[in-house]
């Protein structure tokens, strides 16, 4: 088994804390991108708005998640261990590996199953788990436990280049399968 990433929050607050520190640099990555693309100060003020920065946000907190990738087995022995972990599979029951991530405060984690694309499985998972674990909490000011209404629809297990595909904001039915990934 091994880990990629750093961030296991412990705690909802430490999430928020951690998700809050990443504004100042989704903003400069942001504004560095315009002025790659020479975006003058009108273009600018019209094509970076709020909602640009905060999706920049969402992904810099996501690309910092720590995400275990094992073997089938290693996933199962690490979810008997957590029995009181609500558990989302994600992909194929019939492929030998598996990434996932677990959120001890919300006692939940997502996984999911791949072949051969460790990279690609790993960025599907950070970005399922940011939409299932984190953003529902984060957008209802709650610990998201009552709230299913900010749940997030399973993503598309493509490169994640839609943005639409960004945090799973695609429904069940569209979903690929990283088996052959």
């Amino acid at each position: 088994m091994e880990t990629e990433g750093t961030l296991s929050p412990e705690s909802l607050d430490e999430a928020r804390e951690v998700f809050e520190a990443a504004g100042p640099t989704a903003q400069q990555v942001v504004r560095e991108a315009a002025k790659a693309m020479e975006f003058d100060r009108e273009e600018y003020r019209e094509r970076v708005t709020s909602e640009v920065v905060e999706r920049a946000r969402n992904v810099v907190f996501a690309d910092r998640l720590a995400v275990t990738v094992g073997s089938r087995a290693e996933f199962e022995a690490w979810a008997d261990e957590h029995p009181d972990y609500d558990v989302t599979t994600l992909g194929s029951p019939d492929v030998d590996r598996i990434a996932w991530h677990a959120a001890p405060f919300a006692e939940a984690a997502v996984a999911a199953s791949f072949q051969n694309e460790r990279k690609a499985a790993v960025g599907t998972l950070r970005r399922q788990a940011f939409g299932r674990l984190y953003r529902p909490r984060f957008e209802s000011g709650t610990d998201g436990a009552d709230d299913s209404s900010g749940a997030i629809e399973q993503g598309e297990f493509g490169s994640g280049d839609d943005e639409q595909d960004r945090f799973g904001d695609r429904s069940d039915d569209e979903t690929d399968d990283l088996s052959g990934a």
